[in-house]
């Protein structure tokens, strides 16, 4: 099982970056996808999620209406659009698959937003 996340990089205040997460080993049209990420002392928390079946999706408050979460099934590949960045979403962002007990974690890519 992988997960390879790009995309990452710095970006000025008010910029955007598109991250994607390359997935292989396991049915990625099954596993409810999820980019998590984690700042600086701080815990990791949840961005946002997207679930195969019906393309449902849920946001962290903080992004909601800056960040989009997508998915193309027949590219195992979860996107993670965000606009209107802010250096408060400085983070190292994370794939995340999951399914029933089954967990997957890509290595991270990094964001810093700063002038």
């Amino acid at each position: 099982v992988q997960l390879v996340e790009s995309g990452g990089g710095l970006v000025q205040p008010g910029g955007s970056l598109r991250l994607s997460c390359a997935a292989s080993g396991f049915t990625f049209s099954r596993y409810r996808m999820s980019w998590y990420r984690q700042a600086l002392g701080k815990e990791r928390e949840l961005v946002a999620a997207i679930i195969s079946a019906a393309g449902s999706t849920n946001y962290a408050g903080s992004i909601k209406g800056r960040f989009t979460i997508s998915r193309d099934n027949a590219k195992n590949t979860v996107y993670l659009q965000m606009n209107s960045l802010k250096p408060e979403d400085t983070a190292v962002y994370y794939c995340n698959a999951r399914w029933n007990l089954e967990d997957y974690w890509g290595q991270g890519t990094q964001v810093t937003v700063s002038s």
